[in-house]
């Protein structure tokens, strides 16, 4: 039985922000994660947004949480070596009722503290991105775009680098109280761990790790929204993400965003699913989505769609009103030695450390722990080849010749990259973990190129037979055996 002092359940976008805030003291922590990597579940399916924080109601934790981690962004994505870029956002809208809500929720963003924004007339959006749709918009220039992926393995890593040890495979089948050692025992699929605190960043599943630990079983309900991925063609068309009007209630239909990388996203719509992990796309939203992002970005053609996806927001709700809560993040006495954090999506990703600090706040409050003098918030990161000058290219390459050998085309990444994402300090070795960490496979081709080589690289640097190299999750075995014996 493996013992520690703190548990942390999930390895999402807000469960490694946890582990990074508790690695900045002197406790023996784990993070259990039911997949085996960080980021996924919808901390990875999301549009990657540093939102602003204009739609929350002021007073909220949401709110408070949105606007702490937009303005302390930059800092963060320094230290961790994440892409992040300050774009700004057009609210568009187009007729008398959009123009109301936009100057509703611009008002509560001035509330809540949101600086800078105004309303712009057609001839400004034009000026600002001419693909852009709407016949007037509000700008916010606090908002920006970042990789989620990226940034739920920055805090990882770095939490990692400072002590925190990652379990993945391990999900949490049970958890009880022993009161005589003062302990929880926490039961997974394949261990037993003794921890004195607990911390639930369960995600999608933690209404279920709430009830484990005494609390209720919250009602949450899942929004799910799907998404089209447009290539790099694309991406020089959009400069800044494009919003339409808020709706009545404050939520946002299909918008188009750019990526940190170039790419487009074109989403997500809207619906109510009960599958906690229901991430197929359809040709009823996917037709949708083309009809809705169209009015958004001008340049929506499908010549340039190599990818879709899903995400799912599981909002916590009063099933009598039907009314969406605000996240729920909560510890007391007759819970000892946990905190309790239910219902967090959008703005999950923006809010993370923010609500991170929260968490581990009341566990110092109590506990009084040691600061970890040695706690370095800074994660090493190596430039990626592609950014590189000619220059640094061919420095690079005589440093080490693995970097002349590229293996990715559509991204131009090096087989040198490649096996530094192997040997990543989380010990992932998924095909999806490396192309998170490398970009690998997320080029036009979607893999037909590189996918064989990457797995034939994790296959000889991890030892592995063909057979057990895994695509993403615990059952995603990408190949069965020879298809003929090669003589």
């Amino acid at each position: 039985m493996m013992s520690y002092d703190v548990i942390v359940i999930g390895a999402g976008v807000v469960g490694s922000a946890v582990a990074r805030e508790l690695s900045r003291y002197q406790l023996k922590t784990a993070v259990l994660e039911k997949e085996l990597d960080v980021a996924c579940g919808n901390s990875s399916r999301n549009t990657g947004m540093l939102h602003a924080g204009f739609t929350y109601k002021p007073g909220s934790l949401k709110a408070e949480c949105a606007v702490e981690g937009n303005q302390e962004f930059d800092q963060v994505a320094k230290e961790l070596g994440v892409p992040f870029k300050r774009t700004g956002k057009l609210v568009v809208g187009f007729t008398d009722h959009d123009r109301e809500n936009i100057l509703k929720y611009k008002a509560i963003g001035e509330q809540n503290g949101v600086k800078g924004m105004r309303m712009i007339d057609k001839d400004e959006i034009n000026r600002i991105d001419p693909n852009a749709g709407g016949e007037f918009a509000m700008y916010v220039p606090s908002s920006g775009i970042l990789d989620p992926m990226q940034y739920t393995i920055g805090l990882a890593e770095n939490a990692c680098q400072n002590g925190v040890r990652f379990h993945f495979g391990q999900r949490v089948t049970g958890i009880t109280r022993d009161e005589a050692k003062d302990v929880w025992v926490v039961k997974t699929e394949q261990d037993t761990f003794e921890t004195k605190w607990v911390i639930n960043c369960a995600g999608m599943y933690a209404s279920e790790i709430s009830e484990m630990l005494g609390y209720p079983n919250y009602p949450v309900k899942g929004f799910k929204g799907e998404y089209y991925v447009l290539d790099k063609k694309a991406g020089k068309f959009l400069s800044i993400p494009v919003y339409p009007a808020p709706n009545d209630k404050g939520g946002f239909s299909t918008h188009a965003t750019p990526t940190v990388d170039g790419n487009v996203l074109v989403g997500p719509d809207s619906y109510v699913t009960e599958d906690r992990e229901d991430y197929v796309v359809t040709k009823e939203h996917m037709d949708g989505l083309f009809r809705d992002g169209s009015k958004m970005f001008k340049q929506m053609k499908r010549e340039y769609f190599i990818r879709n996806f899903a995400g799912i927001r599981w909002k916590r709700y009063n099933p009598e009103t039907g009314e969406i809560l605000d996240f729920l993040l909560e510890s007391d006495g007759a819970h000892p030695h946990t905190v309790n954090l239910v219902g967090i999506e959008s703005p999950g990703v923006t809010c993370a450390l923010p609500l991170a600090r929260r968490a581990v706040a009341l566990l110092v409050k109590e506990e009084h722990p040691q600061k970890n003098e040695a706690f370095d918030p800074v994660r090493p990161v190596k430039k990626r080849f592609h950014e590189m000058s000619h220059e640094e290219q061919m420095a690079a390459i005589k440093e080490n010749p693995l970097y002349g050998e590229v293996v990715c085309r559509c991204e131009t990444v090096t087989k040198a990259e490649i096996l530094d994402a192997i040997r990543n300090p989380l010990g992932v070795c998924t095909v999806t973990g490396i192309k998170n960490r490398t970009r690998a496979t997320m080029g036009r081709c979607q893999g037909g190129y590189c996918e064989t080589r990457i797995t034939e690289m994790i296959e000889q640097e991890k030892h592995l037979a063909p057979e057990e190299v895994r695509y993403s999750k615990r059952d995603s075995y990408i190949f069965t055996g020879k298809v003929r014996d090669v003589k």
